[in-house]
C-alpha cells in the first residue's frame, strides 16, 4: 500500500489507494502553504497589507493540512507515505519558488486564484475515489472550502488591503517599475537614438558605402550600450535611492541604448544607398516620436514639450550629421 515510487515513471491518479490520496492531499496543502508564505515575503516591502492576506491564506492551508493528518492518523497510523504532485501523472504542477520572484501584485493574485481552483478540482476528484464515509466527507468539505477561497481571499483583502490600500500599492508598484526599468531604459533609448545619429549619417554621406556605414553604426551602438549599461549599474546600487537592482537598471539602459542606435544602423544592410538612407530616416522619425510618447506616458512630460525636446533636438543632430558628411 505504501510503495515508494521508483525511477522516473509517474503513477496514475486512479491507481492511488485511499492512504496515498490522503498523503498526496497533505503534501499538497504543505506546498501551497509554503507558496503563500513565499508570496507574503515577496510582498512585505512593496505591499505589506497584501502580504498579510497571503499569510492568512497560508494559515488556512496549514489548518487543512492538520485536518488531513488527523484523518490519516485515525485510519492508517503515524507513517505517511511521501507522495507529491510530481509523482502523479496529469496532476497540476506549481511553479518553483525561483520563478515566483519579481511577479507583479496582480499576477500573484491571479496565480493564487488558479491554485485554489486547482485544489478544489483535486478534492472533488479525490472524494469520488474513496469509500470511507468520514474521509469522503472531509475531502468534500475541503473541496467546498477551496472553492470558497476566492471569497475568503476577497474578505481578507477587504480586511488587510481595502480599495484605497490597493490603489496605493498599485501606485507604488508602478513607481518602482518606472524607476527600475522605464527611466534607465528611456535614458538609454534617447542616448542610443540621438547620439548615434550624427556619426551614422555623417559616415553614410561621406562614404556612400552602406556596408561601412552599417559597421560604424553597429560599433557605435554596441559600444554605447556597453558604456551606458555599466555606467547605470555602477553609479547607484539602489539601496538609498530606491531605484531597484543595479543589474536590472544596467541591462535596461544598455539594451535600449544599443537598440536605439541599431534602429537606424540596420537599414544600411540594404545595398542601395538612397533606399537605405530613406528607410533609416523613417526609422529615426519613428524612434523620436516613440521616445516622446514614452516620456509623456510614464514620465508625465507634457507631450508638446517632449516633442520639442526629442523630435526637434534629434532633427538638429540628424541635420548636423548630414552636413558634416557632405562637408
Amino acid at each position: 500500500m505504501f510503495e515508494l515510487f521508483r525511477g522516473q515513471g509517474r503513477r496514475s491518479f486512479a491507481s492511488l489507494d485511499e492512504a496515498e490520496i490522503l498523503a498526496l492531499a497533505i503534501s499538497s496543502e504543505e506546498e501551497d502553504a509554503r507558496i503563500y508564505l513565499s508570496y507574503a515575503r515577496a510582498l512585505d516591502a512593496q505591499a505589506p497589507d497584501s502580504a498579510k492576506v497571503f499569510r492568512d491564506m497560508a494559515e488556512v492551508e496549514q489548518a487543512h493540512r492538520n485536518m488531513l493528518i488527523s484523518q490519516f492518523r485515525q485510519r492508517f497510523g503515524e507513517e505517511i507515505p511521501l507522495i507529491r504532485r510530481e509523482h502523479v501523472r496529469g496532476f497540476y504542477q506549481r511553479r518553483p519558488d525561483w520563478l515566483m520572484t519579481n511577479l507583479s501584485l496582480e499576477t500573484i493574485r491571479a496565480q493564487a486564484e488558479l491554485m485554489e481552483e486547482q485544489a478544489a478540482r483535486f478534492y472533488r476528484e479525490a472524494a469520488r475515489h474513496v469509500t470511507d464515509a468520514s474521509t469522503r466527507q472531509l475531502l468534500g468539505d475541503l473541496a467546498l472550502a477551496e472553492q470558497g477561497h476566492g471569497e475568503i481571499a476577497r474578505m481578507l483583502g477587504d480586511k488587510h488591503a481595502p480599495e484605497e490600500v490597493r490603489q496605493e500599492e498599485a501606485a507604488t508598484e508602478r513607481r518602482q517599475f518606472i524607476l527600475t526599468y522605464v527611466q534607465p531604459g528611456l535614458a538609454g533609448l534617447m542616448d542610443g537614438s540621438v547620439s548615434t545619429l550624427a556619426p551614422i549619417f555623417a559616415a553614410a554621406f561621406a562614404t556612400q558605402d552602406t556596408w561601412q556605414t552599417f559597421l560604424i553604426g553597429l560599433s557605435a551602438s554596441v559600444g554605447a550600450g556597453i558604456s551606458m549599461g555599466f555606467t547605470e549599474a555602477a553609479h547607484d546600487d539602489g539601496k538609498l535611492s530606491g531605484r531597484g537592482s543595479p543589474l536590472k537598471r544596467g541591462l535596461a539602459s544598455g539594451i535600449m541604448t544599443a537598440v536605439g542606435g541599431l534602429g537606424h544602423a540596420l537599414p544600411y544592410l540594404i545595398p542601395h544607398f538612397w533606399t537605405a538612407t530613406i528607410v533609416a530616416a523613417i526609422v529615426v522619425f519613428i524612434e523620436l516620436w516613440a521616445i516622446a510618447f514614452i516620456q509623456n506616458k510614464y514620465m508625465e512630460t507634457p507631450f508638446l514639450r517632449a516633442v520639442f525636446q526629442v523630435v526637434f533636438g534629434g532633427s538638429l543632430v540628424l541635420a548636423a550629421g548630414i552636413l558634416i558628411g557632405n562637408g
